[in-house]
């Protein structure tokens, strides 16, 4: 259990493993235990952090709630973490690859922005981050028109799985009782996005990874994104859907490992071929 402080606040996160550095930056409805998945996948090779942004899980936030401060939170975490190297405690990379899911990407996408020192990489999940364009904003707005008039469960997980799985679509559920930030709470969400020009110029590797089934963000949306920023790559994974991490995780953890392992064969030289 440990605590970064940033932006008058706590923040709690939690290290796990050794190896390069990979940070979960979780969605509206999660916290640092949604990873519950990804960590036990990952933690044999690499430094898996997780963290609770402000309002959260265990990071407690009595003002009003206000996006724009989540950046912020994922910096403090890094800076936390790579301090940990001067307490002798476990862990502690300098560095880490950025992994955000649906708003989360937009705060990883940012704070990554904003202190390419700590970022090896940015994975952003299910979501563009925020990322400003005039036709691909058009594209997103147009994909949110048809993702409102489903019930949100429905624009989370598949009906196959829910009937599948109850007990793991109830969890899914119950997640979000743990925070006081709600959707109708988070003021500002994207609206420091980035331009397609400040990313081509992003000194780290950008995948955008989707599933074929998100009902949210489409895979087409996601595609023609990868098409107008030049160095991005672009994954679609075959029957998943939003919330992919939850759902589908060996295909979400393979995807992610994936670009973790040419992030660390690439080292320090930035962008991937």
């Amino acid at each position: 259990m440990s605590w970064a402080t940033g932006g008058g606040t706590r923040l709690y996160y939690e290290v796990h493993g050794s190896g390069p550095g990979v940070l979960f930056v979780h969605g509206s409805g999660g916290h640092h235990a949604a990873w519950w998945q990804q960590v036990p996948a990952l933690r044999d090779n690499y430094t898996v952090i997780t963290m609770d942004l402000r309002g959260f899980g265990c990071s407690r936030w009595d003002g009003e709630h206000d996006s724009m401060a989540f950046p912020g939170d994922v910096i403090a975490v890094l800076d936390a973490v790579a301090a940990m190297k001067g307490e002798g405690e476990v862990g502690g990379p300098d560095r880490a690859v950025l992994v955000g899911q649906s708003i989360g990407a937009a705060a990883a996408l940012r704070a990554a922005l904003d202190r390419p020192d700590r970022a090896a990489g940015v994975v952003l999940a299910h979501s563009l981050g925020g990322l400003r364009h005039p036709e691909l904003t058009e594209l997103v707005e147009a994909d949110r028109a048809v993702a409102v008039k489903l019930p949100v469960l429905d624009r989370l997980l598949t009906p196959e799985f829910r009937e599948r799985h109850p007990d793991r679509a109830f969890l899914f559920q119950q997640m979000g009782t743990f925070n006081t930030a709600k959707m109708a709470d988070l003021r500002n969400l994207g609206s420091d996005g980035p331009t397609a020009g400040e990313l081509d110029a992003a000194p780290f590797p950008l995948l955008l990874l989707a599933g074929e089934r998100d009902s949210v963000l489409s895979p087409a949306t996601v595609r023609r994104a990868g098409e107008i920023l030049s160095h991005a790559r672009v994954e679609i994974v075959p029957g998943a859907p939003h919330s992919m991490y939850w759902e589908t995780p060996s295909l979400f953890n393979d995807a992610v490992s994936r670009f973790l392992a040419d992030v660390s064969a690439a080292g320090t030289a930035g962008r991937l071929r």
